[in-house]
């Protein structure tokens, strides 16, 4: 790997440990709409898509007052996740002092994304965003948007962090090294590992030294 030159974030479970805080809202959300309890499971497995995706899926007869719902419901209990992980503003921080380019590729729609971005204070840190899609799975897409508007870097100098088993396949396709993130309580190292990601740490501190050994 060449020395590093910028730096793709995801939000959810690598930035921040969002999803606790997503789960509620769209339960919230969703089950007075469809007059039912929805597991974990059954959000979860709708991921991939935006979380209008997930509305579209399990309540898609109430589309547009269950996106309004959730994004009032993310909003009104963001103090569920009032941070970053401990040790992520010094890594933006050092990035950003070291003239590391960075941006975020996240597969959240662009409201509630610039929601917790605001939320957390680090807006400033992301001057390309590149949002989840109501349709499906867009993240492949939103990698090569950004490494198209750094058409002056070679996608050896770019890596993405991400937490998800699909943030691999995602940049395989896209075709930049990616760094798997296992610090978050939601994150399934084991199938992290079965997918041969280039790094995989399970701290952020961890990440944060090798990262400085990249640069």
């Amino acid at each position: 790997m060449q020395k590093i030159k910028a730096v793709i974030f995801d939000l959810d479970g690598t930035l921040a440990n969002t999803l606790p805080l997503c789960i509620t809202a769209f339960r919230k959300s969703i089950e007075p709409l469809i007059n039912r309890n929805v597991s974990d499971e059954e959000i979860i497995a709708t991921f991939g898509p935006s979380e209008e995706g997930t509305i579209d899926a399990l309540a898609p007869e109430f589309y547009d007052k269950g996106v309004a719902d959730y994004i009032y419901h993310y909003t009104a209990l963001h103090d569920m996740c009032p941070s970053i992980f401990d040790g992520m503003p010094d890594v933006l921080e050092y990035l950003k002092n070291n003239g590391i380019r960075t941006a975020m590729v996240t597969g959240k729609g662009r409201t509630s994304a610039q929601i917790s971005l605001d939320k957390f204070g680090i807006s400033d840190y992301f001057a390309l965003l590149e949002t989840g899609i109501r349709t499906g799975p867009s993240k492949p897409k939103g990698i090569k948007a950004i490494l198209n508007k750094w058409d002056d870097l070679s996608k050896n100098e770019v890596i993405y962090i991400g937490d998800a088993p699909s943030d691999i396949t995602a940049c395989r396709e896209a075709g930049v090294a990616i760094i798997a993130a296992a610090w978050a309580d939601t994150s399934e190292p084991e199938k992290l590992l079965s997918l041969e990601p280039d790094e995989l740490f399970y701290t952020v501190k961890d990440f944060s030294d090798w990262l400085k050994t990249k640069i």
